[in-house]
């Protein structure tokens, strides 16, 4: 079984008139990277799931998964990384905001030595004021409570170690999460600008309700997990121990 480099993690949920563009837009960014494409379609009620079997019977780099009830981002791209065959994970989201175009810049720093996740930081974000302002609000209070160094950890552009991700702890929405989980595991994370764009069609499954107060109450649960956290020490092999004991009693 063919094993890309690198493995992207699409979540999508009623993304119809977004994904065909987004896919495109893919191919071209990444045309000399061997890759893969992994759309989680979380229970569309469009023609999502219709698209992507059109599209992956076209392209053996498209592999198409289906939920049959709603589970949400983290579950999807959780489920996505299990199904992956990459070395690397990138992440985007199915709208259309994060741009393609940044993947491969994103993936030179992450191959770079000592690095275990790059996260993409929007500095011109092109949402409304709901969303402008309920991620400044959390990007502040996570900031100070988790002390995690990212800007922008609600960007869905992400590049990360499959192994690395794996190895996390899996909870509802602990895509909002990943540089603090990252680094409670000795990983080490860097932000780089990246582009964003406005929605193509459709609108927004989020809003106040499930992207602060939900982020606010997950907050705690990570800092518990960060607390709880420990690194793995090494241990000597039980035969060097026992020969190294034997020469200081010859």
């Amino acid at each position: 079984m063919h094993s890309p480099l690198l493995s992207i993690l699409i979540p999508a949920k009623d993304e119809a008139g977004n994904l065909p563009t987004l896919l495109d837009e893919i191919a071209v960014a990444l045309e000399s990277i061997d890759y893969e494409v992994i759309v989680v379609d979380d229970a569309s009620t469009d023609e999502t799931w219709s698209l992507l079997e059109q599209r992956a019977s076209g392209d053996d780099r498209v592999r198409p998964l289906r939920h049959s009830k709603s589970a949400g981002q983290s579950t999807s791209v959780w489920q996505a990384a299990w199904a992956a065959r990459g070395v690397w994970l990138g992440t985007l989201d199915g709208d259309g905001q994060n741009d393609p175009a940044d993947l491969p810049n994103l993936f030179e720093r992450a191959q770079l030595d000592g690095v275990t996740l790059v996260a993409g930081h929007r500095t011109n974000r092109r949402d409304d004021w709901i969303k402008r302002m309920s991620s400044k609000i959390a990007n502040k209070v996570r900031s100070a409570m988790l002390n995690d160094s990212t800007p922008d950890t609600g960007c869905g552009l992400k590049i990360i170690r499959r192994d690395a991700f794996l190895s996390l702890p899996y909870f509802d929405h602990m895509h909002r999460f990943l540089p603090a989980l990252v680094q409670a595991q000795g990983g080490s994370c860097v932000s780089l600008p990246v582009n964003h764009r406005q929605r193509g069609t459709g609108k927004s499954h989020y809003g106040l309700n499930n992207r602060l107060w939900v982020g606010l109450v997950d907050m705690v649960g990570v800092m518990w997990l960060r607390r709880r956290s420990r690194l793995p020490i090494a241990n000597a092999d039980a035969s060097v121990v026992t020969s190294s004991v034997t020469r200081r009693h010859e």
